[in-house]
C-alpha cells in the first residue's frame, strides 16, 4: 500500500490498525480490571488510550513493596439504610495491633465496579497498613500505625435516588468504625481512593472538613462541567444542581487547610479536570503529575506514596 515500508511508520500504523480491530475487546477486558472500569463501559476511554495499554505505553513502573508482618483483618456485613441494601465492608490492623486497640483510621473508596474487597489495586487493606515507605523489607521504618476500612460503595460515591453512599459512610460506616476504637476522637480520621473513589474521597473531605484530617486522590474522577459529566457518563449525576452540589472543583476551598494530595497521569481522559483541581486547592496542597494513563499501573504506583502522606497527618 502506499507509504507504508517494512520498518517504517506505515507497518506500525497497520498493526495497530490490526489491534484495534481485532483485540479491542481485548483492551477493553484489561482496562476494565486495571481498575478504569467506568470508562471503558461508558465509552469514555478513546481509541488512543486503548492502543497505549496494548502497546504498553501506559506503563509506569512498580514501586518496589516491603511490608511488616500483617496485622488482623476481618470482613463483615451491615444492612444500610443509606443504601437500602446490605453492603460488606474490611477492616484491617497494622502490625503488631488487634480488635480493641484504639487507632487513627483510614477510609478507603473504591472505583467504579469495585467492592471493599478490591478497594486497592496493587495491595490489600492488611498489607496496606504494614507499607514500609521505600520498599525496603530490612528498614526499621514503618507507616504511622493506623487502621484502614473498606467498603461497597455501589459505582458513584455521590449521593443518588435511593442510593447515599456517601450518607451510609458518614453516618453508618464511621460511626461502626468509632464503636471499635477507630477513627474515634483524639484519633483522626483520613479518607483515600482511587478513579470515582477518589472523586468522592475528595467529596467527603470537602463536606466533611471538620472530620477528615487528611485526604489523598488517585486519578479522580473530576469533570469540569455537567455537560461534560453527563455525556461522559450519565449516571454519575442525577441533576445538574446534583453535580453543583457535587462539584469538587468549585467547592476546593472548603477543604481550608487540610493536607491534600492529589496524583494523575497526564494521558488519563480525566487530566484537565484533574489539572483543574489542582488549580483550584488551597495553597499546600499536592499535586503530583507524570507519565501514565487512567489504569491499574498508574494506580499502583500511587498508592505508597499517598498512604504515606496520609500516615504523616495522622500521626
Amino acid at each position: 500500500m502506499p507509504g507504508m515500508t517494512p520498518n517504517g511508520s506505515g507497518s506500525r500504523w497497520s498493526r495497530r490498525r490490526l489491534l484495534t480491530f481485532g483485540l479491542a475487546p481485548v483492551a477493553v477486558l484489561a482496562c476494565a480490571a486495571a481498575g478504569g472500569a467506568e470508562l471503558v463501559s461508558r465509552g469514555v476511554l478513546p481509541g488512543r488510550t486503548l492502543l497505549q495499554e496494548l502497546d504498553g505505553a501506559c506503563s509506569v513502573p512498580a514501586p518496589p513493596l516491603a511490608f511488616s508482618p500483617l496485622g488482623p483483618s476481618a470482613d463483615g456485613t451491615f444492612y444500610s439504610a443509606a443504601r437500602r441494601r446490605t453492603v460488606g465492608y474490611t477492616i484491617a490492623y497494622p502490625p503488631g495491633r488487634r480488635p480493641g486497640d484504639e487507632l487513627p483510621l483510614v477510609v478507603v473508596l473504591h472505583a467504579f465496579g469495585g467492592d471493599h474487597a478490591h478497594a486497592l489495586t496493587g495491595m490489600s487493606p492488611a498489607q496496606a497498613v504494614a507499607l514500609k515507605p521505600g520498599g525496603r523489607p530490612q528498614s526499621a521504618m514503618a507507616l504511622t500505625p493506623m487502621a484502614m476500612v473498606t467498603v461497597d460503595g455501589g459505582g458513584y460515591w455521590n449521593p443518588h435516588p435511593g442510593d447515599d453512599p456517601m450518607a451510609m459512610v458518614i453516618g453508618e460506616l464511621i460511626p461502626r468504625c468509632q464503636r471499635l476504637g477507630l477513627g474515634r476522637p483524639p484519633r483522626r480520621i483520613a479518607v483515600m481512593g482511587t478513579s470515582m473513589g477518589g472523586y468522592g474521597a475528595l467529596l467527603l473531605a470537602e463536606k466533611y472538613p471538620r472530620l477528615f484530617a487528611a485526604v489523598a486522590a488517585v486519578s479522580p474522577a473530576a469533570w469540569t462541567s455537567y455537560p461534560q459529566a453527563r455525556q461522559a457518563n450519565p449516571g454519575a449525576f442525577a441533576s445538574a444542581a446534583a453535580f453543583a452540589s457535587g462539584d469538587v472543583i468549585t467547592h476546593a476551598a472548603a477543604l481550608g487547610r487540610r493536607p491534600v494530595r492529589i496524583a494523575s497521569g497526564y494521558d488519563d481522559p480525566f487530566y484537565p479536570g484533574v489539572r483543574a483541581l489542582a488549580r483550584a486547592l488551597p495553597a499546600g496542597a499536592v499535586a503530583v503529575f507524570g507519565p501514565g494513563c487512567h489504569d491499574g499501573s498508574f494506580f499502583t504506583a500511587q498508592e505508597p506514596p499517598s498512604l504515606a502522606f496520609l500516615a504523616s497527618h495522622l500521626a
